[in-house]
């Protein structure tokens, strides 16, 4: 499993949207040039990200984007399978496969299937909230160094 550009930067969107809250819907263009993304591709991943409900938006001159949720709501996983799909590492697990003729004769679908269930409990014990405040410690480290 190889999390796309897309999936990374659809975590960045809604960080940074997240980051900067402050009641106000922010316009797209904000985002796209904070994280050096074009206009055109933030749209396809901002529309996924819409549709799934994550986000409320706005037209107009004070348009834009917000979250739909407060960031405990939102876990990482979800987030990613919203532009990833299912996440699983290897075809003969996914969900909307088909089903794979040799698991009864697979010597390896036992280490598949773990290693599936550890990349899923990773992906889902995170939430937007926690990526914030990762987020906010890693600058309050980049402060205290500089400083020092």
């Amino acid at each position: 499993m190889k999390i796309s550009t897309k999936g990374r930067y659809a975590l960045r969107i809604m960080l940074d949207i997240a980051i900067h809250d402050d009641g106000k819907y922010i316009p797209l263009k904000d985002i796209a040039k904070r994280q050096n993304l074009t206009v055109k591709y933030l749209e396809q991943i901002i529309s996924l990200l819409n549709k799934a409900g994550y986000l409320q938006s706005l037209r107009g001159n004070t348009g834009g984007y917000r979250l739909a949720k407060n960031l405990d709501e939102y876990i990482v996983g979800d987030i990613l399978r919203v532009t990833e799909g299912d996440l699983a590492p290897v075809a003969c697990l996914k969900k909307c496969g088909d089903f794979c003729q040799r698991e009864d004769i697979c010597n390896t679908v036992l280490f598949w299937r773990g290693l599936d269930r550890v990349i899923n409990e990773y992906v889902d014990s995170y939430t937007l909230k926690d990526l914030l405040e990762q987020s906010q410690d890693k600058d309050n480290n980049k402060k205290l160094h500089y400083t020092m």
